[in-house]
């Protein structure tokens, strides 16, 4: 059953979509609301950004300019002697204007304390960090992994603090690009979930909205810390970054098998799933991947599609599974224990990325091939990642824009500029460690099984395909498509 949510605001205008059978509630964003954002904040003297990770220079800097005129401070807090300072000073965030300061000063005298650092760090330091804030303060949190840390260690938030999240569909240098782009074009900007985890003076929901818009985030959706975590671990692992890795890298092999040369297999994989796929679905849907294909593409698409879909559900209910009863969680935090011994590599050294960044160097846009097969794979994968977050309960809302939105209109555009291999080896460390351990399974299982039954050595069920084409998303895609960002994201 699909997770029913519903909030009150006191400042900020309600929303109500309508989404396959049933209503959500969400807060359309914009410049324009940049007034109300000073006025939810008007009892607030600072706002304490820490950390300066993905997401801590573009909250930190959208922040501070959205908050511009008024009299609340924005500061970075940075661990002492971190190497970070001198990128926050660079953007104007330094000591001698007040804005830039020891992690746990800032974390003592801020009214909300954003807390941006590393899983890892937020696992070793949250005690201290609870210890010194002040009652009554917020916490606010970008990513809901604490909540599962703390679940999994039988712990909790203190209970004199507000304990709120907002979470950007994108990474941070999605959010602070748009966020310029936005000086031009209202409307332009990150979509967030937001979610009040605790509330001890009836301001968090307010704080929550406001913290979303004053990012830029052209619509606000709501949803629980708890939906959130599980909802976004689960997806880094899956079609965001885990499955595409792992698609890409089992059809490049298959693709050279067959007779293709190593620079046209990238182009039939990699550039099209981060080209003609990504922006067919951007603009028109998943199913429009189908319908821009001839009959003969058809074809090969609904046979890949129908090879692929249960193989990829099945690696992707284990990733939820293993999301949600805090085994992933205690991996990585095993994981980040073992880096002084075990740093993690890069995995841009193989051959097919070598030989991709060749390829994306001579790139002719309008000549990379939307590759039937792989958009029957790639599409058979995140549908069946729709699948087992409908049946988990996850609201529509977050469904899409975790599973839909955020991939091709934020995390694929960067792939397509600097290339898949890259984007896994500079995102966050939670989703790197994810995107290397299930990458590998799911280029196995599609081996294994889809590419067996392709070749006419299992069954398949055809069925599939009428359910992929009458299958309720592609509704709701087009009812919460119209909450993408207003312009594409600009790169250069």
């Amino acid at each position: 059953m699909v997770m029913s949510l519903d909030f009150d605001s006191n400042v900020f205008t309600k929303n109500i979509i309508e989404v396959a059978d049933g209503k959500e509630s969400v807060v359309k964003g914009g410049r324009n609301l940049f007034p109300l954002v000073h006025q939810v904040f008007s009892d607030i003297e600072q706002i304490g950004v820490i950390g300066w990770g993905s997401q801590g220079p573009a909250q930190a800097q959208n922040l501070r300019d959205t908050l511009a005129g008024s009299n609340i401070r924005v500061k970075v807090g940075l661990r002492p002697g971190s190497s970070s300072v001198e990128e926050a000073r660079a953007v104007g965030f330094t000591e001698e204007n007040g804005t830039l300061g020891d992690m746990m000063q800032v974390v003592a005298e801020s009214d909300i304390v954003l807390l941006l650092i590393s899983d890892a760090a937020q696992t070793d330091l949250y005690p201290d960090i609870f210890n010194v804030m002040k009652p009554g303060a917020t916490l606010g949190l970008s990513h809901g992994f604490l909540l599962g840390h703390l679940t999994s260690v039988g712990d909790d938030f203190p209970d004199t603090i507000n304990v709120i999240a907002v979470c950007p569909k994108g990474m941070g240098p999605s959010v602070r690009r748009l966020y310029v782009q936005g000086a031009e074009i209202n409307g332009a900007g990150i979509n967030s979930s937001f979610a009040v985890h605790q509330d001890i003076d009836g301001k968090a929901t307010d704080y929550a909205i406001a913290w979303a818009v004053a990012l830029g985030s052209p619509y606000c959706f709501q949803t629980t810390l708890e939906s959130e975590y599980k909802s976004d671990i689960f997806g880094e692992r899956g079609i965001l970054l885990g499955a595409v890795h792992g698609i890409v890298e089992a059809l490049y092999q298959r693709y050279k098998t067959e007779g293709m040369s190593r620079e046209e297999a990238f182009d039939n994989t990699a550039e099209s799933v981060t080209g003609p796929i990504s922006r067919i679905i951007s603009k028109e849907g998943i199913i429009a991947v189908y319908e821009h294909l001839d009959r003969e593409g058809r074809a090969g698409f609904e046979a890949a599609y129908v090879a692929s879909y249960t193989p990829a559900k099945e690696i992707l209910q284990e990733i939820y599974d293993d999301v949600a009863c805090g085994n992933e969680i205690r991996s990585v935090v095993n994981a980040s224990n073992r880096y002084d011994r075990f740093p993690m590599g890069q995995i841009d050294g193989t051959e097919m990325w070598v030989v991709g960044e060749g390829v994306r160097a001579q790139r002719v846009e309008d000549e990379i091939p939307l590759n039937p097969t792989t958009a029957g794979v790639y599409c058979a994968t995140m549908m069946a990642q729709i699948d087992v977050l409908l049946e988990a309960g996850h609201p529509y809302s977050e469904i899409v824009n975790e599973s839909v939105i955020e991939c091709v209109d934020s995390l694929n555009p960067y792939m397509h500029f600097k290339g898949i291999s890259h984007m896994i080896d500079n995102c966050s460390n939670t989703a790197r460690l994810g995107a290397r351990k299930w990458a590998s399974r799911f280029d196995y299982i599609l081996k294994q099984q889809a590419f067996t039954a392709l070749d006419g050595n299992q069954p398949m069920n055809w069925a599939l395909v009428d359910n992929f084409r009458s299958h309720p998303i592609h509704n709701v895609l087009s009812v919460v498509g119209e909450m993408r960002p207003s312009v594409d994201i600009s790169l250069s």
